[in-house]
């Protein structure tokens, strides 16, 4: 089920003993039945926030899943405030140190390489043009962050294709330390290494990848620090990135 209007279909139709109707799940909502005749004929291709968290819960099912198609159906529990923490039977909300993460209402943005070349702010982004959204890592990681999808091998073995990086934009280069992993812009190109700051405050790019050609560059004149790399995820099926948690 590649589409919201597939799982929300689904949820509605399916997986209850009795069929929801449009108009019931409008109700629960707290939206006119049009909006859910949007979502269920594809015209609105996504639901978010607050509107998102009550009809997962009135459909008693994942949030995660019903945006993204991501993760279980269904959650093994559900606490007394509304948020939902996913099971143990869950893999792909797994963090780095092999605890459960917890799945709230809170849903942060998969950018593409494009869009964090060009980006002025993550609010500036169409976020009809977000294809993945995916959870925080922490309960504490600030709004506005949102993820980049690793490739090539600049990085690698440390990061390979198909990790997430967690980026928070509110950083400055003032505030940066030397050895932070951090996205530049040049131009319209976004990447993603290491910066090294040396004793006379002279800035340079590093890629961990020590085969990897130009190896180190100067970070130059024209060059936008994009954000501050502050956590990473692997899913399950491969060796894991180096943890590099900071806020």
């Amino acid at each position: 089920m590649k589409t919201l209007a597939e799982r929300l279909k689904y949820a509605m139709e399916v997986l209850p003993p009795k069929k929801i109707k449009g108009v019931e799940l409008a109700r629960a909502v707290g939206v006119k039945p049009p909006s859910v005749s949007d979502w269920l004929s594809g015209k609105s291709k996504t639901m978010e926030g607050e509107n998102l968290l009550r009809a997962s819960k009135h459909l008693n099912v994942n949030p995660v899943w019903l945006a993204t198609g991501n993760g279980e159906i269904k959650l093994d529990q559900q606490n007394n405030s509304g948020n939902f923490t996913n099971g143990s039977s869950n893999p792909d909300l797994r963090a780095l140190d092999n605890n459960i993460a917890p799945v709230t209402a809170k849903l942060l943005p998969v950018l593409s390489w494009v869009q964090a070349g060009a980006m002025t702010s993550v609010e500036a982004i169409n976020l009809s043009e977000i294809n993945e959204w995916l959870p925080p890592l922490s309960h504490d990681d600030p709004d506005g962050c949102f993820y980049l999808k690793v490739v090539g091998i600049s990085n690698f073995p440390t990061y390979i294709d198909g990790d997430y990086i967690l980026v928070n934009p509110k950083f400055q280069v003032s505030d940066l330390l030397s050895e932070d992993l951090i996205v530049v812009r040049n131009n319209t190109d976004a990447t993603f290494k290491k910066l090294i700051i040396e004793s006379d405050e002279r800035k340079y790019l590093q890629a961990l990848n020590p085969n990897f050609q130009p190896n180190i560059i100067e970070f130059e004149d024209g060059m936008e620090l994009v954000g501050l790399v502050i956590d990473a995820f692997r899913p399950l099926g491969a060796s894991r990135p180096k943890r590099v948690r900071r806020s």
